[in-house]
């Protein structure tokens, strides 16, 4: 076992939620040489055709990684894996926290062919394909932004891939949707937390609305927002509730995307496809996970 591989422990609680091995000549084989293949890839960020010979070929790493992205093997993997640990009491559900990062896009992650990619094997495009290839330009150049929503124990439970120049706030309402922890014992998953926590930027008529038939929620709310609330009188609404002992636990959030940061090819984006790196930030996701 290589350094950043997974360990025994850890492929015990992988290994029951992986595809089945087909018989002899089938597609898949070795799942834990491949998947550490791609581990190594996403943690230090070189080109595919540079992963080590000792996780078998490139190509076959590559491939199997750009599969499961496709046909959304490593969201159904990474829900398993949530389950586990919402059975097992892992999951902090008394305080979910969003926020955003931007992530600086390499020169090789531009220029993707403008047709529509297909799934291998099927007649129909990968679940989280994109047109504009999340994509966008700033100051800075290409970035692409990740939207996280992540509970108490700085894991994440449920992320949204955008261009880098898109707000924060209209995509609260995305992010908490993508939000599904099955239940062992069957029933619909848990979607809901015991409190939300976002910072100013999330603060907005459309958010509030929605959080207040949902869940409890603490976001601070900007001065100009403020003034005009107060300019229009009764008519502006109650002003909104603020605990500010709630919102010092807002800094989980951000612990969590320092976490997913670590690795290399999620804190800088070398993929062409937004489906091809939202299944590399999945699968950093599923390494935090694991971890104990």
């Amino acid at each position: 076992m290589g350094r950043g591989d997974l360990s025994d422990d850890e492929w015990a609680r992988l290994e029951p939620h992986l595809p089945r091995r087909a018989g002899r000549g089938g597609r898949w084989q070795c799942h834990r040489r491949v998947i550490n293949g791609a581990g190594f890839r996403q943690r230090t960020g070189p080109p595919w055709r540079d992963v080590p010979s000792r996780f078998g070929k490139w190509k076959a790493v590559h491939d199997r990684h750009r599969r499961w992205s496709a046909d959304g093997t490593w969201e159904r993997i990474l829900r398993a894996v949530q389950a586990d640990a919402d059975a097992e009491g892992r999951i902090d559900w008394s305080m979910v926290s969003v926020d955003s990062t931007s992530c600086r896009a390499h020169q090789h992650a531009a220029g993707a062919h403008s047709r529509p990619p297909s799934v291998p094997g099927r007649r129909s495009t990968p679940v989280r394909h994109r047109t504009d290839e999340a994509l966008g330009r700033s100051r800075g150049g290409l970035t692409c932004k990740i939207h996280v929503a992540g509970e108490g124990g700085r894991r994440p439970l449920a992320f949204v891939i955008t261009p880098g120049q898109w707000g924060d706030a209209p995509q609260l309402i995305p992010v908490l949707e993508q939000i599904r922890v099955p239940r062992p014992t069957g029933g619909h998953p848990r979607t809901r937390s015991d409190h939300l926590g976002g910072d100013k930027a999330y603060s907005s008529r459309r958010n509030r609305r929605y959080l207040r038939r949902q869940i409890k929620h603490t976001i601070p709310e900007p001065r100009d927002q403020r003034a005009n609330r107060r300019r229009r009188g009764s008519k502006g609404g109650r002003p909104t509730g603020f605990d500010r002992e709630i919102y010092r636990r807002r800094n989980e959030v951000e612990r969590t995307i320092n976490r997913l940061k670590i690795f290399r090819a999620v804190a800088t984006r070398y993929d062409k496809r937004a489906y091809v790196f939202h299944g590399t930030v999945t699968v950093a996701s599923i390494r935090l996970w694991l971890r104990t």
